[in-house]
């Protein structure tokens, strides 16, 4: 008897331990645990490490108040000063603008009166360490030192939540200065209003890189305002209102026998009164709003599944989902309300409204993965570019707080529409986008009229020509395709055979594109393909002619045409790769960044280019050189990025390459063949459906396809369609460490 009550205790215990062992087995990471905000806010990455939700209006971050290149986005990870927090952030860009509205606590009273010439002077600013400093996805928290207040942010679509905690009996305030500014950016007019004892309101107007932008902005606290000084253009004011080019406010507040004070903030573009409107209710606390954040985002995050035994590379894959999914950002209000850059104000009827769009990188692979993880997001994009050709009678080149910019070249709002449209993405008038594209591709602006009248764009008559030239003739591709969707002909053989401007500017003598005259024959000379001259007298957009004489992507099979065979082609490819990385000229871009040999990965012009190994016969160099980039051009750390991150573009190249596939050609609906990383992606496709990658084999070593199934039956195809992975499936690769130099040219 006792044996038996022995075995059965013995019994119990084994099932219960196996009923545990299952239990953790399911039990999953967040992938919010993932995602590290900090990488990318060193080198020239650009980022900001502060609290936003996917594609929220706000991105409510510290600023260290310096005006230099690398501080773009208001924050390096090389500072320990930190100014204040402002509530409009750009993540990864090359121009430094926004950081509207910032505030500050403190602990003592502080002279706001004293003109400042640079940051050292500011009386509120505070030194910090990266030891008491923590970011997730949604959430920021730092200890400024000299105030010891402990801040803590977090954001939902349109509202900013702080919350500090002062040291016990100090004295508590809070500085709100709207002069404060960096780099491009420069008030015009602003305004502050203590309405009650619990709320302000105000306004910033600035210029800079957006040369018309207005913020309207309320803020209610938690606790009553005791005390308040109020300054207009460095001088006290009496009353409750102050206005001026500069403006601030400090503010004390009774302790209530409590430590902490918390604020809540919501901006507008178009009035106070819509700001409160965006203002969340009273009962969003900061913990819950905070928790809401997290939970948002890891739902966005698990839009796709990564499997691998390596730590870092889930790291890096989920912080490129995290930054690929922070811009473009909300720009319309609750209502549906926001400004144009003519200070209409307009309502988004069925849509959002979304602002800062980097088209110029985004079209390459942010924009094409927004249709697989955020379609619904996709046409709100497309209206809003058809919004502004509303007003102006041109698609948008570079938008920001619905200013045109008009930074970089080409129109690559028409690939997004094209790609969206391509791929079945409803919501938006197909007639109307059409009339926008053609309209825009048919005006004389940005060097158009000589495009038009020369067929290229000629080197004497405006700079960065050949760049310009390649990007409007792969626009005009792209309008050609809608055309034909849309069964206009006529129009579809017009924009197809202006398509191949680029035949006019490659030389085969030396195999680049070349800037050439006017007369149709004469080359710009001297010539030196590795030089470099940034944004002046140059035939290249911040790069060289290494970099940027590959940009057909609409057409590769002709471009390897023009270089007389698949061999010279690969050749020339692989010399990309392996030439010395020297870049002449005495005003070299610093965009020329991530250097492997001439190809420049810190740039966008690069991110097709190793994929073009698969049109000329050599799959396995594109999967030697993806895996090669993969592994040299990202890491977790703050220089994790190996230039501007770009709105997303530089971490969608990741979260595409690292599964396998990449948009070579962006409106074309297909992904081309890379190198695999993990060994499986799963992408949680709408109506319960999922699309499976897997890479048996797969390591360091093991990154050469020796074979594909596609859903059992055999892939032996370099290119995949967006179609194909909607319908779901299982795409399956044999991986090895030796080239298999028969797959994937089955075709070619």
């Amino acid at each position: 008897m006792k044996n038996s009550i022995v075995l059965i205790l013995f019994m119990i215990l084994i099932a219960s331990c196996k009923i545990n062992v299952n239990k953790n087995h399911h039990q999953k990471t967040p992938f919010v645990n993932y995602v590290d905000p900090f990488i990318g806010t060193g080198g020239h990455g650009h980022t900001y490490p502060g609290a936003t939700v996917p594609f929220g209006m706000l991105q409510v971050s510290p600023d260290n108040g310096v005006s230099n290149w690398d501080w773009c986005s208001g924050y390096h990870h090389s500072d320990s000063i930190i100014a204040g927090f402002s509530h409009l952030h750009l993540s990864g860009t090359g121009i430094g603008d926004l950081v509207d509205i910032l505030f500050m606590p403190t602990n003592k009273k502080v002279d706001l009166t004293t003109k400042i010439a640079s940051r050292d002077q500011l009386p509120y600013k505070s030194s910090y360490s990266h030891v008491n400093e923590k970011a997730t996805p949604g959430s920021y928290q730092v200890f400024l030192k000299d105030p010891k207040i402990n801040v803590e942010l977090t954001s939902s679509q349109r509202t900013a939540f702080h919350k500090y905690t002062f040291a016990k009996n100090d004295k508590q305030s809070l500085i709100i200065d709207l002069g404060f500014a960096i780099n491009w950016d420069k008030t015009l007019k602003t305004g502050i209003t203590i309405e009650d004892e619990f709320t302000i309101s105000g306004h910033r107007f600035s210029t800079g890189w957006a040369k018309n932008q207005k913020v309207f902005f309320v803020a209610k606290f938690s606790k009553p305002i005791a005390e308040s000084v109020l300054l207009a253009n460095k001088q006290i004011v009496t009353g409750n209102t102050a206005g001026g080019e500069t403006t601030a406010a400090q503010l004390f507040f009774q302790a209530n026998n409590s430590d902490e004070l918390r604020v809540k903030v919501a901006l507008s573009s178009v009035s106070v009164a819509n700001a409160k409107d965006n203002l969340d209710r009273e009962n969003a606390s900061f913990e819950k709003t905070k928790s809401e954040a997290t939970e948002t985002w890891n739902r966005t995050l698990s839009k796709i599944e990564v499997e691998t035994p390596v730590d870092s590379l889930k790291r890096i894959f989920y912080t490129a989902m995290y930054h690929a999914q922070i811009a473009p950002v909300a720009y319309s209000d609750k209502s549906g309300q926001y400004r144009k850059e003519d200070d209409q104000i307009v309502t988004a009827k069925d849509y959002t409204a979304y602002s800062t769009l980097s088209l110029w990188d985004t079209f390459r692979a942010e924009n094409p993965l927004l249709t697989i993880l955020a379609p619904d997001k996709v046409s709100d994009i497309v209206n809003s570019m058809l919004a502004y050709y509303d007003t102006k009678k041109i698609l948008p080149v570079w938008t920001l707080y619905a200013n045109e910019t008009n930074t970089m070249t080409g129109y690559h709002s028409i690939p997004v529409i094209v790609d969206a449209y391509q791929k079945g993405i409803k919501g938006f008038n197909a007639e109307k986008a059409y009339e926008a594209m053609k309209a825009t591709m048919m005006q004389d602006e940005r060097g158009l009229n000589f495009y038009k009248k020369y067929g290229y764009i000629p080197y004497n008559l405006l700079d960065e020509s050949v760049t310009i030239t390649l990007e409007y003739a792969y626009d005009d591709w792209c309008v050609a395709q809608m055309a034909k969707a849309l069964g206009k002909n006529d129009d579809y053989q017009f924009f197809l055979k202006r398509s191949q401007a680029y035949q006019h500017l490659f030389d085969p003598k030396t195999g680049f594109m070349r800037g050439k005259s006017e007369d149709g024959k004469t080359w710009n000379e001297p010539f030196d393909p590795k030089h470099s001259n940034h944004r002046e007298h140059t035939d290249y957009t911040e790069g060289n002619a290494w970099q940027h004489s590959w940009f057909v992507p609409q057409n590769v099979d002709n471009l390897i045409a023009l270089h007389g065979s698949n061999e010279v082609f690969a050749k020339r490819l692989e010399q990309l790769f392996t030439e010395s990385s020297e870049i002449t000229g005495n005003n070299v871009s610093a965009d020329i960044s991530g250097l492997i040999g001439q190809y420049a990965h810190g740039n966008e012009p690069s991110h097709h280019i190793a994929y073009m190994f698969n049109h000329a016969g050599q799959p396995w160099r594109t999967q030697y050189w993806v895996r090669h980039i993969l592994d040299t051009q990202y890491n977790t750390t703050p220089n994790g990025l190996s230039g501007n991150e770009d709105c997303g573009q530089m971490s969608a190249w990741y979260v595409f390459s690292s599964m396998g596939l990449y948009p070579m050609n962006p409106a074309s609906g297909e992904y081309e063949i890379g190198s695999p990383i993990f060994e499986k992606a799963t992408i949680n496709l709408e109506g319960r459906k999922a699309f499976v990658i897997e890479a048996q084999n797969v390591s360091d070593k093991n990154f050469y396809i020796q074979s594909a199934t596609l859903n059992g039956i055999e892939f032996n195809q370099t290119a995949i369609t967006h179609e194909q992975i909607l319908k779901g499936g299982v795409l399956h690769f044999v991986m090895g460490p030796q080239p298999n130099k028969n797959w994937g040219i089955k075709n070619k």
